[in-house]
């Protein structure tokens, strides 16, 4: 409510799972969560009360590595997504996953995501396969995503490879609770200093929990520029 007044709510960050595209590479279902097998109700979904859910998002966790079944994988979720949001075009709308370690068909997903599925941005990890977004191999997706002009909504992998140290074990889900948010600043964070930002202006990027810690760091990140340029 904004001076009494009730104002349109918009659930950015919602998951759900295509049982059919998580069959592909027999990923096992994970709950609780939205599977975009069940009728879209009229209020569900967000389970926030929200008037629309914008972000109905696969995980990025399922992409496979190999071509071949990212490919149908993809596909299938999609389609999927689209035809659940057509369901309740008044309450869903979805973000395209893509094959973004096959940057050539990841191109292609995406054009065909949005201009023929209709779908309304793109979701993408924090890294892909250990590999940062900043990578000058995933700059064609970025040229398609600015051509395009849809949001690019980031949800974090978390930080695995600080998992053997052991040091997120313990009280408090610290894999999640610093982990996503310590992957975010990192992704973006290496999207400004290796100038991928400045190469594609038009990307809009909508990064999950807050964009991480490097709202907190922002000043910090800027002194760097000019002490480690």
């Amino acid at each position: 409510m904004i001076n009494g007044k009730r104002v349109k709510t918009v659930d950015v960050h919602a998951h759900c799972i295509v049982p059919e595209a998580a069959a592909v590479i027999n990923h096992p279902l994970e709950a609780p969560g939205l599977f975009v097998e069940q009728p879209a109700g009229p209020h569900r979904g967000d389970g926030r009360g929200g008037d629309r859910c914008r972000g109905a998002q696969h995980q990025p966790l399922l992409v496979s590595r190999n071509a071949t079944p990212a490919a149908e994988l993809i596909k299938i979720q999609n389609e999927k997504l689209a035809e659940f949001c057509a369901a309740t075009p008044d309450r869903f709308v979805a973000f395209a996953t893509v094959a973004l370690q096959h940057p050539d068909l990841a191109v292609e997903q995406l054009q065909y995501a949005i201009k023929t599925l209709e779908l309304r941005g793109l979701s993408v990890g924090g890294s892909v396969a250990g590999q940062e977004l900043a990578d000058p191999k995933f700059h064609p997706v970025w040229a398609k995503a600015e051509e395009l002009g849809i949001l690019i909504f980031m949800h974090p992998l978390g930080t695995r490879e600080l998992e053997p140290s052991g040091r997120l074990k313990g009280s408090g889900l610290l894999t999640n609770t610093i982990g996503n948010p310590l992957e975010t600043t990192i992704a973006l964070s290496h999207l400004i200093f290796e100038g991928t930002l400045d190469r594609f202006p038009g990307l809009k990027i909508c990064a999950a929990h807050g964009g991480g810690f490097l709202p907190s760091y922002a000043n910090r990140s800027d002194a760097v520029i000019t002490t480690f340029p």
